[in-house]
């Protein structure tokens, strides 16, 4: 079902599709086919509510996000099994998104009350410069199926929490999330009109409503670069406000005086988070050849005790991937990796047996040897796949790092204070991990540079990504 004016309602076409659970290929929903006038309709409904959400207290727009996070964390088992059905992903992780994903609406609950206007100094006595922040308008946004509910509040929450109203259009591959997500904001209280749904499996009609509508203010996506070169390029044509966390090919570079045991269990918990489906996962891994060996021991005998299967089943520690095409695509690279000299440690194959058959499983695997002739060294995997390259010296590797079109995320092993602060200055990268895995949290901004995104969620700069910023010259 949609989600718009505050009433769930079929499409206007009448159109429905299947979801499907990756790890059996089942059915395990039906879902609304949205289509373009369906994204107007809600557009038109985000704009009425606009005027009168946006001038609610900061105070009152807080109360509903914290509605919110209550019944998020009640509701907490019931969205990780669905997500875990729909997405994949192992119970245990999906439970651990769910409360990241609730996180966004308690902070921001508590970020609408902190936009502070300032007063300036001006150079003449009898003037006096104030500053406002007001919410934007109508935003559009469009969510992946990596992280199917902590991407809709990361992006739902500081839209409200600034007076924002919203639509949006989930992935088709992880529509019944979205849902679940939109009936807490309906239980919660939030106003008709002010957040709003469109389910479809033709995203690109209603991006082309978003991109295109006049009454639409701001588009935020996470999602390929691909698809966000091509939103950014019609968004401009309509001076559009944009925020983009897109694509990943994260360096994770392990220094001679880091422990290689340490560091390997790291790079084998965050490269086969979500079965590589992450765009903050490592996909190139750099150990110093002093201590390469030890490092890729302890990382294939960690790698080759994951157990894949159904998330459901809580001895599974990896999951499927998405769909057929991503196997086929991580087959590709690692194929194309061993004819060019890399070595096979582990995994490197679909894995069929015990009714895998009947999902997207891939054996997760450890290459060495990688070199830069191959394409896993330069293009995303976002797959179960961790390559490792040895390196020499400090400034080869942070060159070879930086040599990307991508910079989202980078990881550092070391025991070096000045080499950690040398590597977080001197990485291109908008997220640093020092022996650190999982630098996120709804706290703290999160965003890349060059071709990986503009813009940052989460954080105090988050709410910023929703307001214009007013400049008031008063002569007195």
């Amino acid at each position: 079902m949609l989600y718009i004016d505050g009433e769930w309602q079929g499409s206007s076409s009448g159109r429905s599709f299947e979801t499907i659970n990756p790890a059996t290929g089942e059915a395990i929903g039906d879902v609304a086919g949205g289509t373009q006038h369906d994204a107007a309709v809600a557009i038109e409904s985000a704009v009425t509510a606009f005027k009168g959400w946006s001038r609610l207290t900061s105070f009152q727009r807080s109360e509903c996000l914290h509605r919110a996070y209550t019944l998020m964390i009640e509701r907490k088992e019931a969205l990780a099994v669905l997500m875990t059905e729909e997405q994949g992903k192992p119970l245990r992780a999906a439970r651990n998104e769910v409360q990241y994903a609730a996180d966004f609406f308690l902070w921001y609950a508590e970020e609408a009350k902190r936009v502070y206007g300032d007063i300036l100094p001006a150079p003449r006595a009898d003037q006096r410069f104030l500053v406002l922040h007001q919410p934007v308008g109508v935003v559009g946004a469009i969510t992946p199926w990596n992280y199917p509910v902590s991407m809709v509040t990361r992006k739902v929450a500081p839209a409200l929490a600034a007076g924002c109203t919203i639509v949006v259009k989930p992935a088709e591959q992880t529509p019944l999330c979205a849902i679940e997500v939109f009936n807490v904001l309906h239980d919660a209280g939030i106003p008709a009109g002010v957040a709003n749904l469109i389910t479809t499996d033709n995203p690109a009609p209603v991006g082309e409503e978003f991109v295109t509508n006049s009454k639409v203010s701001k588009i935020t996506f996470t999602g390929s670069t691909e698809v966000g070169t091509m939103l950014a390029a019609k968004a401009a044509s309509n001076m559009k406000r944009l925020s983009l966390e897109l694509g990943g090919h994260a360096p994770f570079i392990v220094f001679p005086d880091a422990d290689p045991e340490y560091a390997a269990k790291g790079a084998s918990l965050v490269k086969f988070l979500n079965t590589g489906q992450a765009c903050i996962s490592p996909n190139r891994i750099y150990v110093h050849k002093s201590i390469s060996g030890a490092f890729l021991t302890v990382l294939e005998q960690r790698v080759s005790r994951l157990r894949a299967g159904n998330g459901l089943d809580e001895q599974t520690t990896i999951g499927p991937l998405v769909d057929a095409a991503a196997v086929a695509k991580v087959d590709r690279q690692v194929t194309d990796a061993v004819a060019k000299g890399a070595r096979l440690r582990t995994g490197g194959r679909r894995l069929v047996e015990d009714g895998l058959d009947r999902g997207f499983f891939y054996a997760p695997t450890v290459l060495s040897g990688v070199t830069s002739d191959m394409d896993v060294y330069h293009n995303e995997t976002f797959g179960p796949v961790a390559p490792v390259i040895e390196f020499d010296d400090e400034d080869d590797v942070l060159a070879m790092a930086n040599q990307s079109h991508y910079g989202l995320a980078a990881y550092v092993y070391t025991q070096n204070l000045g080499r950690a602060m040398r590597m977080f200055e001197g990485l291109d990268y908008g997220i640093i991990g020092i022996n650190d895995i999982n630098p996120t949290a709804a706290a703290a901004p999160f965003g890349g540079m060059k071709h990986s995104g503009i813009g940052r969620e989460g954080g105090r700069e988050g709410i910023h990504e929703y307001l214009e910023t007013k400049l008031g010259g008063f002569s007195i």
